[in-house]
């Protein structure tokens, strides 16, 4: 695959036709690689849910620390984090091309407004339901039982693709609406190891059909276990990604591999939708 980043500075973790993946920083990344690659850029950045509490998981209770990574001390601290990594996402998108951000309101109400004041425009609030969310063990409010997804823009005149109709024959042919309802990860998606905010597959291969084309660059900031990849190839575009964590590189080299492997095998008139 071609290089977006100087090969001299930066080497592939796992590189191939289809996909590059780093181990770098995001920030760092984001300054060096070329400006306006990315055709489509889906970012899963931390939600700073990293508090010391707890959550339900198989019937046990277990902390909700994922890491270092994912812990926050204030507001100002995420302010300026998500500031800056969407001020850098704004050289590499190309003008013609969409950012999608996923989030839950310990994070996303700020990035709303970072995305109005950075010079996006903000398409679509996507609301995913989750349909077995883990119970609520302090029973001091509703279930958590929704993530959002912000749809984004650069504010300019040009103008993004929107794949409409393949959306509607989707949807048994009725305009989708912005709420998207679906299982968590299941067990099959994680055979080679799991990552703690692992997003299901379904939910990546609808933004890559809704808001790319074939052959197409998607960019995942924080790739975590590469499920943007994994859908980026699978509907036969291009991922570059990028982690530090080398325990979750190493998984998302065997996904990345394995999609590669199942694309090569897949029938022709496997990419025509459903009527």
């Amino acid at each position: 695959m071609e290089k977006y980043l100087d090969p001299e500075k930066f080497v592939p973790f796992y590189e191939s036709d289809t996909a590059l993946l780093y181990r770098t920083d995001a920030f760092v990344a984001l300054e060096n690689i070329r400006e306006q690659c990315a055709d489509l850029i889906f970012a899963d950045p931390p939600y700073f849910l990293s508090n010391g509490g707890v959550t339900c998981k198989s019937g046990r209770m277990v902390s909700v620390n994922k890491g270092m990574w994912d812990a926050c001390t204030d507001y100002q601290q995420k302010y300026e984090f998500n500031r800056r990594w969407l001020s850098l996402c704004k050289r590499v998108l190309k003008p013609d091309g969409t950012i999608w951000i996923s989030g839950t309101l310990h994070n996303i109400y700020v990035i709303g407004a970072l995305l109005e004041e950075l010079g996006y425009k903000i398409i679509n609030n996507i609301i995913w339901q989750k349909k077995n969310p883990p119970p609520n063990l302090a029973c001091k409010c509703f279930t958590h039982s929704t993530e959002t997804i912000l749809w984004a823009k650069l504010d300019n005149d040009e103008p993004y693709y929107f794949n409409y109709q393949l959306m509607k024959q989707l949807n048994e042919n009725k305009q989708m609406k912005d709420v998207w309802s679906g299982s968590l990860t299941p067990q099959r998606e994680k055979i080679f190891g799991k990552h703690p905010t692992q997003k299901p597959l379904y939910l990546l291969e609808r933004i890559v059909d809704a808001a790319s084309r074939e052959g197409d660059v998607i960019l995942d900031p924080f790739a975590g276990s590469s499920s943007t990849g994994v859908a980026a190839i699978s509907k036969g575009r291009r991922f570059i990604g990028f982690d530090l964590e080398e325990p979750f590189l190493k998984l998302s080299a065997k996904r990345l591999q394995q999609a590669e492997i199942s694309r090569k095998h897949k029938p022709v008139n496997a990419e025509k939708a459903p009527k």
